[in-house]
């Protein structure tokens, strides 16, 4: 498989009690669940998936990876020149009117290594991303997913996610995401859009997908994990929202931001077994 190697090195992690009890109900039938996926579908080293230097300092993996692929560099040099070339393309598309820039994480790389096999680049890429935020299924993913995929419901994605984000699929449930029910054209990945997290942009497209298949925001179930990037932009574009609280280290209540204060989330479930049962719970009420 396609960049195997790099997910074998990882760690078994497991999620760690947030020491909150599920809570809410459906307000409206669910006719399409979308997901968030590091910290809500995937437990996430680093609480979400990101390029913050600070998170990149404290992880050991960077030298070996460094003497990997015969890179004179020392782990801060690396990430120093990586975060600046990151924030010099934020700053470019801020100044286009971008109100979250995402960044093509390969063509990053490709610039600061200076290398011009693509492939060589994005291999680099997923280790390194790897090495400072490892990954690991959240305990039920396949299960859940299966179980709802024979419900009469559409599921989607919007995550803040790179190329090999997919790739965590494939390694640790066998499929990509197609297979495993998730509808192609409900993913919505923040780095085919040039737009990250907590952008209304990638909501708004996932409205107008959903209108297609004659779906409703109302009707739509968002789950994720961080109450500004997940939670605030889905409530307000009109989606039902539950907020993943299953694993302290990605739980984000952001309990001083207002605009947090003021969309809660409808239910807050702790484990992805309890999704299927809010399905269930949809069912009787009037559309």
């Amino acid at each position: 498989m396609k960049y195997h190697a790099s997910f074998e090195r990882l760690s078994g992690l497991t999620p760690e009690s947030t020491g909150i009890s599920p809570k809410g109900s459906p307000s409206a039938p669910i006719h399409a669940l979308l997901f968030d996926v590091y910290g809500t579908l995937f437990i996430s080293g680093s609480g979400d998936i990101g390029t913050a230097e600070k998170k990149a300092q404290k992880k050991t993996g960077l030298a070996a990876l460094l003497h990997k692929y015969g890179l004179d560099l020392s782990p801060d040099r690396l990430v120093g020149v990586f975060g600046e070339e990151v924030r010099i393309r934020h700053e470019i598309m801020k100044k286009k009117g971008v109100d979250f820039p995402e960044i093509v994480i390969e063509a990053v790389w490709k610039k600061v290594l200076k290398w011009t096999d693509i492939e060589l680049v994005r291999q680099f890429a997923m280790d390194y991303e790897l090495a400072v935020n490892p990954a690991a299924p959240m305990p039920g993913l396949f299960a859940m997913l299966e179980k709802y995929r024979s419900m009469d419901a559409a599921m989607g994605i919007i995550s803040n996610a790179q190329f090999f984000t997919p790739y965590l699929f494939r390694y640790f449930c066998g499929k990509f995401p197609p297979g495993l029910g998730i509808n192609p054209d409900l993913t919505i990945y923040s780095y085919k859009f040039g737009y990250a997290k907590p952008s209304f942009v990638l909501f708004h497209a996932a409205e107008t997908r959903l209108a297609t298949l004659e779906i409703l925001p109302e009707n739509t179930l968002y789950i994720g994990n961080d109450m500004l990037n997940d939670i605030y932009p889905a409530s307000a574009c009109g989606f039902q929202t539950a907020l993943f609280a299953g694993d302290a280290r990605s739980l984000r209540l952001r309990a001083d931001n207002p605009d947090c204060l003021s969309h809660p989330p409808d239910m807050v479930i702790t484990a992805l077994d309890q999704i299927p049962e809010i399905k269930k719970a949809s069912q009787g009420l009037t559309a």
